[in-house]
């Protein structure tokens, strides 16, 4: 398991046990699992995101924390912030990172998710020229998105 995984795990764990709401210390948080500051950063910043449902504050300083919070909404509000935070273009990466949050919030079934991402897998649009990609892609996840029920 890649360290950003095992970092992600964790701070899910603590919004799990702490009833969708929890406080870490970036450098404690960091001794404890034996990586780098700068990695927690790197994970809040790219999988604790407003788009993938949650609230980040951070207070700076000697006792600074970072507050994350899970967004309480109703399926089919969740569902249309995420596709409208989508935009005009979507990588495959954050793709995934979406379709798993989706799936940890029981949003979407498995075989759902996996079809939503073979048919955005760079294989899949391997006809679309690269540049254009990104840009079939956010389309595609769309489009899949509002027709889930």
């Amino acid at each position: 398991m890649r360290m950003s995984d095992l970092v992600a795990q964790y701070i899910t764990q603590m919004l799990d046990e702490q009833n969708g709401s929890a406080e870490i210390q970036r450098n404690e948080l960091a001794g404890n699992l034996g990586c780098v500051p700068s990695q927690i950063n790197y994970v809040i910043t790219s999988r604790f995101t407003p788009e993938q449902g949650y609230i980040v504050e951070s207070r700076r300083g000697g006792g600074g924390y970072i507050r994350i919070s899970r967004v309480k909404m109703d399926r089919g509000t969740a569902m249309m912030h995420i596709i409208n935070s989508v935009g005009s273009t979507l990588d495959k990466a954050t793709a995934e990172v979406m379709l798993n949050n989706m799936l940890q919030r029981n949003m979407i079934e498995l075989q759902s998710a996996k079809l939503i991402a073979a048919a955005l897998s760079d294989r899949t649009l391997s006809q679309v020229e690269q540049d254009k990609r990104d840009t079939v892609r956010a389309d595609l996840f769309k489009n899949m998105l509002l027709t889930i029920e």
